[in-house]
């Protein structure tokens, strides 16, 4: 959570405008960035000048100030409200003693009961469940001995049916809200009530103890303890308050030494907050002493002096109070959310040129939509539930109706094939369309893959394999090595970006791209790819463009620059999805369909070329089609000054060597066996040291993990139903008068097209099994080049907002101060198109020519 939400969520809502004001810091601070670079960029040739200026708008003045205003409000509210709780403490030790000495007196004189007298004069236990107007049922002396002093120790117990009222007396403490409590708060040990027998003088003891006497002594406790815990609550929350407030002036020094590279935390700090009286040592120990001593009235008034037991009561109510008001406010903070969303998003926005709900501000809304609406038929209205009735529903019964029809026509002999067609076409529709999520989707495969037996047994004569074997077979392809080789890259990913292991190589190089807009923009496309190879095409573009925050701050919404580096990252992020095996999901579906696998060397000698040439070719793109270079200033980025720690260190090392054994898979096979194995060592290494922790397993995109053992599932069904070789001898029918070159050429263009309008996974899984068995099925058999560059294709596929995972991120990047989005649906289609063709013109070149100079 960022700083800014926690202290609206921690701080007393009727002290909210005392606390340090931490977001009007943040925009002053950004405030003083933009000023300081824009006058060094005006006067960067003039020396002299430069100087002077910078003298001018020296910004350590200026924030000096602001930080000094906010000092001095936030002790002078301090000192206000220590004075008015003291005086509270003080007011209510005096009335606590008043209060026991006059039980003391008036309870003091009662007569004897039975032979017993009444002891231990500051015990008198009245318990919570009588209501004030009720007299007690029975009487049971504590004690057959006298004491010295005069003093006694009642206990009265009230009807068994009667309820519990004093937790509902002291509500004020939780704004008026706190459940019942079956446990009686104040009642005396159970050695006290012993006595030698029964009694049956209930009469008796009436008479003998006034009515108004009980009830004013019981109003008087219940009084003094209502206001002991207010009293209670103030004070912790006053700690809070000084604990908040210090994190926040720290917090803000911090921010401001990093964004404008100064050193004035430290000095401030020392100089001024914590000399400050509620900084100081003595504040917090003198305001810890009066926490203690509002715990001691409490256990004088109600558990018997047991300062423990008073503790414990005291927290229980501190935790309720602030649970309810945190509730509260958290509730606020929501609804504010909301309603700047709304402002700055709109309820509906346009997506590639129709008029489409925003489902997220759908569901945001204020107002829920309602459940039913009324359809007008010729009959008459009808009111259905509005389910029934929308798009993905109508798409949903059209996908079972073709499906369905599919089962039964007669496009194949085999009734294994003609079910195994039904499910490719079935999940290929639910796919594309996202009726319903992809990974349900995939996890529907082995379940009618199954059911309708489409899966025959390997070995000749194929027969059909009966529902238990069919289950073993097709789950044994949903868990593969290739699996664990991408649950491996995950692990990896996760302790770079956990560790800021890829944040700070990624500063450290950008940081030396100077301020020219092309050298920058290069740099940080080049940074994306890279980070896209080992930490995922999904989490690259968002650690990028949380780097090049501090540059886009300095640059206007409309600006070109702005335009080209987000859009850059995104396209470098889809290229960088080909770079290596761990990258994207269908690189893992390719290797699934490669055979023998490529090592990660050969796949590093066609994708890394391939890559490169990508991502200048998208370069000269943007240049040509953004010029960002006019009129624009850029703010360096500056790296991270944190040194390499022991546990970075040892992430490195553990990856960079895993890396290399995954280069090296093919001559390790004897003492590995496959690449999936070696995944397993980063698991074992970061997990079983604590550097990653099972909230980090839990995080792993998992819904991947389904999607691409959905797709391996539905591979093998479609090979072992006979279904592939069935299709493939048709492509071959009709590509057979193709070379090799000119199939790949197709395959390629045909994957270029389908996976811009649908998901690169799901393209990859339904295309590649094809893809290899035509290429195993040709008189030249190169299934291994098909694969390879069908699987670079799936990457390169970027033309419109929803080609990908880096594409939805950067049409969603909106400029902090006016909440406009810095992209739009015509920029990816301008520019994306252009460099999907760009991409597809490199991979069916040098692409398919490293491919065949590997072996492939």
């Amino acid at each position: 959570m960022k700083f800014s939400h926690s202290i609206q969520f921690n701080a007393v809502p009727d002290w909210a405008s005392k606390y340090i004001a931490y977001s009007n810091l943040k925009k002053l601070i950004y405030t003083l960035e933009k000023k300081v670079n824009e006058a060094a960029t005006a006067q960067r040739d003039d020396e002299e000048r430069t100087s002077l200026i910078r003298d001018e708008t020296d910004p350590d003045p200026i924030f000096r100030r602001a930080l000094d205003n906010e000092l001095d409000k936030i002790a002078e509210f301090y000192q206000l409200k220590e004075l008015e709780l003291y005086g509270e403490l003080e007011e209510l030790i005096k009335d606590k003693d008043t209060y026991l000495k006059t039980q003391v007196e008036e309870l003091g004189n009662s007569t004897e009961l039975d032979g017993s007298q009444l002891l231990n004069k500051r015990r008198i236990t009245l318990s919570t469940n009588i209501p004030a107007a009720t007299s007690p049922t029975s009487l049971s002396p504590t004690n057959g001995k006298r004491t010295g002093g005069a003093g006694a120790s009642v206990a009265f117990q009230s009807d068994s049916d009667s309820e519990n009222s004093e937790d509902e007396l002291i509500s004020s403490t939780s704004g008026g809200r706190r459940r019942k409590r079956a446990s009686t708060v104040g009642t005396i040990g159970s050695n006290d009530l012993l006595s030698s027998k029964p009694r049956h003088r209930n009469s008796v003891v009436y008479d003998e103890f006034n009515e108004g006497l009980l009830t004013d002594l019981y109003d008087q406790r219940i009084t003094l303890k209502k206001r002991t815990i207010n009293l209670y609550v103030s004070m912790v929350e006053l700690k809070s308050f000084i604990q908040l407030n210090k994190t926040g002036f720290t917090k803000a020094l911090k921010k401001y030494d990093k964004i404008l590279n100064r050193n004035l935390r430290d000095k401030y700090i020392t100089g001024s907050v914590l000399p400050a009286y509620l900084f100081q040592e003595s504040t917090v120990k003198n305001l810890g002493n009066g926490i203690n001593s509002v715990e001691e009235v409490y256990a004088q008034l109600i558990t018997n002096e047991d300062v423990e037991a008073a503790k414990k009561e005291l927290r229980l109510y501190l935790r309720e109070h602030v649970v309810w008001e945190r509730n509260t406010v958290w509730r606020e903070m929501i609804g504010i959310e909301r309603k700047a969303q709304a402002a700055n998003l709109g309820v509906r926005r346009t997506l590639l040129g129709a008029d489409v709900p925003d489902e997220r501000m759908r569901r945001q809304g204020d107002e829920a939509e309602p459940e039913k609406t009324e359809l007008r038929t010729p009959l008459g209205t009808v009111t259905c539930p509005r389910w029934l009735i929308s798009s993905n529903f109508f798409v949903l019964v059209i996908s079972i109706a073709v499906f369905l029809a599919l089962l039964v026509a007669p496009i194949f002999h085999s009734a294994e094939q003609r079910g195994c067609f039904a499910i490719l076409v079935f999940a290929s529709i639910l796919w594309a369309t996202e009726v319903i999520p992809l990974f349900v989707t995939s996890l529907l495969i082995p379940f009618l893959a199954v059911v309708l037996r489409v899966v025959r047994e390997d070995t000749k004569p194929h027969s059909r394999l009966d529902a238990k074997d069919a289950a073993k077979y097709i789950f044994a392809a949903m868990w593969t090595p290739v699996i664990m080789l991408l649950l491996g890259g995950f692990t990896i990913a996760a302790a770079l970006s956990k560790y800021h292991i890829a944040k700070m190589i990624a500063t450290k190089v950008l940081s030396a791209a100077g301020t020219r807009p092309q050298t920058v923009l290069l740099t940080n496309m080049f940074v994306a790819m890279v980070a896209s190879m080992w930490i995922s095409n999904v989490a690259a573009p968002v650690l990028c463009y949380s780097i090049i925050q501090p540059m886009l701050r300095n640059l206007s919404p409309e600006s070109n620059m702005s335009k080209a580096l987000i859009l850059g990252i995104a396209l470098a992020s889809n290229v960088g999805g080909m770079a290596s095996p761990i990258a994207s999901p269908q690189n893992i579906i390719a290797l699934q369909n490669m055979k023998p696998e490529p090592s990660w060397g050969e796949w590093f000698v066609i994708s890394l070329p391939v890559s490169i040439l990508s991502i200048l070719a998208i370069w000269i793109i943007l240049l040509v089609t953004f010029k960002p270079g006019r009129g624009t200033n850029i703010v360096p980025i500056r790296p991270m000054k944190d040194p390499f720690t022991g546990v970075q260190w040892f992430i490195s090392i553990v990856t960079v060597a895993t890396i290399i054994l995954w280069c090296f898979a093919h001559r390790l096979e004897a003492q590995f066996g496959d690449m999936g194995v070696v995944a397993i060592i980063p698991i074992i290494m970061f997990f079983g040291t604590g550097i990653l922790t099972k909230e980090d397993f839990n995080n792993f995109l998992w819904t991947i993990i389904i999607l691409a053992a959905g797709g391996l599932s539905l591979g093998k069904a479609v090979n072992s139903s006979g279904l592939l070789h069935t299709i493939a001898l048709n492509i071959q029918h009709a590509t057979h008068e193709m070379s090799l070159y000119g199939v790949v050429v197709t395959f390629a263009a045909l994957i270029l097209v389908i996976a811009t309008f649908i998901s690169h996974t799901v393209a990859a899984a339904i295309i590649l099994p094809v893809v290899a068995q035509v290429g195993a099925q040709m008189e030249d058999p190169h299934p291994r080049v098909l694969v390879m560059v069908s699987a670079l294709m799936c990457s390169a596929a970027m033309g419109l907002p929803t080609s990908g995972f880096p594409n939805m991120t950067a049409i969603m990047m909106e400029d902090n101060q006016t909440g406009q989005r810095y992209l739009r649906v015509k920029h990816f289609i301008s520019r994306g198109i252009p460099s999907s063709i760009a991409t597809f013109a490199v991979v069916v070149t040098v692409g398919f020519g490293l491919s065949r100079l590997v072996g492939f």
